[in-house]
């Protein structure tokens, strides 16, 4: 069996990431097509031995892009096209189609009820994916609410199937030489309280909340933001209004994995020569992470807690992450930890998003952070090898023959 995936982008996010990670354990060849923007996680995939090429798709609208992504698909005789985040499932599906691939899968991976990938849903966005996912064999929800949402939508449920997103547990492990480091590295104060939140500084995330929580809180309360985004400008003027520039720290975005970290150290970097342009030199460069700046397991190594004010999200995986690292986490929306067990949630808590809730939470775990920090046994019900393992029953629904079995690295 041999699978293409098709994403909109390759810099870093949460679906960019996620894919990734699950590269790494899927026990099928594979290659990746970025429609644009082919960043940090191509060369980041690539590094781990798995071709990228990047299509150099100019726009939503470049419909001149399909042709050449037909071609590609016939030549690479896949027997499943497997499409990410919305432009790229629009345009896999049509492709993947006329090229005569019917095994045809999307995951979704950022529907909320009223926004997608950061983006307001509008009469047109929601009737352009149905159009395209009529095209589709399978539609993937990364929970189970993403899952209930598109039935709402009008997709048939025997068309969707729940495959959560999953991590490296082991790789989220808290380091506390890696905590110490990372606190030296980013100037914060000895015996500070770290708040960290992750994840695109955007206006859907409302990590202002998390500002305006942390000027009603003591002065050794420190917040850590993780990420990148338009947003970004209007946190630090409102960090400043607030009084509290001096205890906020922006850390940029931040890979899973250590700065030229790719999965075997003497694999060279698989790139389509004709279309990803990028230098070999740039390609060795940039394997996953900005040269300096600390992986996400050191940072979260280095926070005593991780608060998501968003209140619509479609899964929660950097919450996920924090609890792999030991944090205890709050949040206003999850659906990873909403899909389990109140006896499983261990370490987490539901958090409405405003500054005043927020700002109790916090101060009840401040001053009680534990010495040694371990995950909860419920992280392992996101384990990276057991969504690869459940995708792969997915590829095997839609396509004859035996199933490769999914070997844990």
């Amino acid at each position: 069996m041999k699978v293409l995936h098709i994403i909109t982008g390759l810099g870093v996010g949460g679906a960019e990431q996620q894919l990734r990670v699950l590269l790494r354990h899927l026990p099928t060849p594979c290659d990746v097509v970025a429609l644009t923007n082919a960043g940090s996680v191509a060369t980041g995939i690539a590094a781990d031995g798995t071709r990228v090429t990047e299509l150099g798709m100019s726009g939503n609208r470049d419909v001149s892009a399909l042709p050449r992504l037909v071609r590609l698909i016939r030549a690479g005789r896949y027997d499943v096209v497997h499409t990410h985040l919305y432009r790229a499932c629009l345009y896999g599906r049509i492709a993947a189609r006329l090229a005569g691939v019917r095994a045809v899968v999307a995951t979704e991976h950022s529907l909320g009820d009223s926004q997608m990938e950061g983006r307001p849903l509008t009469a047109g966005v929601r009737a352009l994916y149905l159009a395209g996912e009529r095209l589709g064999r399978m539609t993937v929800a990364v929970s189970p609410a993403v899952g209930a949402r598109l039935h709402r939508w009008g997709v048939p449920r025997r068309r969707i199937r729940v495959v959560p997103n999953g991590i490296e547990v082991e790789r989220f492990r808290f380091d506390p030489d890696a905590r110490a480091r990372t606190r030296a590295q980013l100037g914060l104060p000895e015996g500070a309280f770290v708040v960290g939140g992750v994840g695109r500084l955007a206006a859907g995330k409302r990590f202002d909340v998390l500002l305006r929580a942390a000027a009603r809180l003591p002065g050794d309360v420190v917040v850590l933001l993780v990420g990148g985004g338009p947003e970004e400008p209007e946190l630090r003027r409102l960090a400043h209004r607030l009084g509290i520039a001096g205890r906020v720290r922006f850390a940029g975005e931040a890979s899973q994995f250590t700065y030229a970290e790719p999965e075997f150290a003497d694999t060279e970097p698989q790139f389509a020569d004709a279309e990803l342009q990028f230098t070999d030199g740039q390609a060795r460069q940039e394997s996953g992470a900005e040269p300096g700046v600390p992986d996400l397991p050191s940072l979260l190594s280095a926070m005593d807690a991780l608060a998501s004010p968003s209140p619509e999200e479609a899964f929660g995986l950097a919450l996920v992450e924090g609890l792999a690292s030991g944090l205890p986490v709050l949040y206003a929306s999850c659906p990873a930890l909403e899909s389990l067990g109140p006896a499983e949630r261990s370490g987490a808590a539901y958090c409405p998003s405003d500054p005043d809730s927020f700002a109790r939470a916090l101060h009840g775990l401040r001053g009680d952070v534990p010495p040694h920090r371990a995950a909860p046994a419920a992280v392992r019900h996101y384990s990276i090898t057991r969504s690869a393992e459940q995708l792969m029953g997915v590829y095997a629904s839609l396509t004859p023959g035996p199933t490769p079995e999914v070997n844990p690295r």
